[in-house]
């Protein structure tokens, strides 16, 4: 072992000297020798690169800034079917067209991956993708999206991994969390009824006690009812079963029915609710059950995290010609830094002392962000520590359907 280590030693010490000038050297040799030895790893560093975009089973599309395929690799034409002459020059819209995990057409939207990496300038990593425009050549992949600038002009490299396999899994255990929080939905709503009825006085008089007692298993079977529904919910999203029925909405009415069913758990909280909605709102084209569960899950998080004497407020406004903004602000505790960049996933738990304080599952936000990307939106936050937080979300406006002859040409 020990002579092993000792030819190795010197193999090391005779390829230093090989790149390394003698002492009676001149600085310009030196200067000329490293240079030729960084010319060399820059140029291996480049066959690498090469190598690695040849042969990775990973699809790599680089796109300019007004989206037209400019190469994509091997991996790409075996996976989209794709031929450099049919594919190069055209928009991805017509040879990618990138859809959510239900089925929704992302081109032209705010939700874009492309777009939204491209108007704010970092990479955009882990978003799940439908992508393909054959049946046969469509595939489920997890896509990274890079812009680079490049002599001036932008650029965006599109990566994306085949998820396929793993998400046969993944759909296994979704159907089963499904069956069963399907048959815990029957007996939970069953107990909830026949309390109900107890309280009710049906099956004769009770002790102010006993209802009392009574009232607080009925809000534990309520909480669990709520579980099982967001769990039911989010399977049926990923088994690609969840859809919107968007229709014209004004906002307005919808915000007053949230406001008034959520009264009353925010006068026990000593939190008011207020509404900052004009007038003249525009319609918007939404499913108006969704976007009040939206709208539901954010009032209740702001009034969980304000404390009594707080306000939380529901607006809306102009986001741009095709989109309207809505924002729930409160004046609450705010958002730690570390729990920012986590705010958004499945049953994520603050370890912050209100959280332990206030309980919940994680679900609520994560709800939210799905129900919001399926109509095209976005949602984001700002927050500060000690003073408050802005939730908000765009949501598609509603437009007259054009007249028939409008649409001849």
């Amino acid at each position: 072992m020990r002579k092993r280590i000792q030819k190795q030693t010197q193999a090391e010490q005779e390829e230093l000297q090989s790149v390394t000038p003698a002492p009676g050297e001149s600085s310009s040799s030196e200067e000329h020798l490293r240079r030729g030895v960084i010319d060399t790893i820059l140029l291996e560093k480049h066959h690498y690169l090469d190598a690695l975009a040849v042969t990775t089973s990973d699809v790599i599309i680089t796109l300019d800034q007004h989206f037209h395929v400019r190469d994509f690799n091997p991996a790409a034409t075996v996976a989209l079917n794709w031929s450099r002459e049919g594919v190069l020059g055209r928009r991805c819209s017509e040879v990618l067209r990138c859809k959510n995990l239900n089925q929704m057409l992302l081109c032209g939207t705010s939700s874009c991956p492309l777009t939204r990496a491209l108007q704010q300038g970092e990479p955009l990593p882990n978003e799940e993708l439908l992508i393909g425009t054959e049946p046969e050549h469509s595939c489920e992949v997890s896509a990274s999206v890079t812009p680079i600038a490049l002599a001036g002009a932008r650029y965006a490299v599109f990566t994306a991994r085949d998820m396929s396999a793993l998400k046969v899994a993944n759909r296994v255990r979704s159907n089963f969390v499904s069956m069963v929080s399907h048959e815990l939905r029957t007996p939970l709503n069953s107990v909830h009824g026949f309390i109900d009825l107890l309280l009710q006085g049906h099956m004769g008089e009770m002790t102010e006690e006993q209802r009392t007692y009574l009232g607080y298993t009925q809000e534990g079977v309520q909480q669990l009812v709520s579980i099982v529904e967001d769990i039911l919910f989010m399977t049926r999203s990923d088994l690609g079963q969840f859809e919107v029925k968007q229709q014209e909405v004004h906002f307005r009415g919808l915000v007053r029915q949230v406001i008034r069913s959520l009264h009353p758990q925010a006068l026990k909280a000593g939190v008011a609710l207020c509404q900052d909605i004009p007038n003249d709102a525009p319609p918007l084209y939404v499913d108006p059950q969704r976007i009040k569960q939206v709208l539901n899950n954010l009032v209740t998080n702001a009034i969980k995290f304000t404390p009594p004497g707080g306000m939380v407020t529901v607006s809306a406004c102009r986001h741009d010609e095709r989109f309207e903004m809505i924002s729930v602000t409160d004046t609450g505790y705010g958002i730690p830094l570390e729990d920012r960049q986590h705010i958004f996933e499945r049953f994520y738990q603050s370890n912050h002392s209100q959280q332990s304080k206030m309980g919940g599952y994680g679900l609520g936000l994560s709800i939210a962000k799905l129900i919001v990307e399926q109509h095209g939106g976005t949602i984001g936050f700002d927050t500060v520590v000690d003073k408050g937080s802005t939730f908000y979300f765009t949501v598609p406006l509603y437009f007259e359907p054009q007249a028939e002859e409008e649409l001849l040409p």
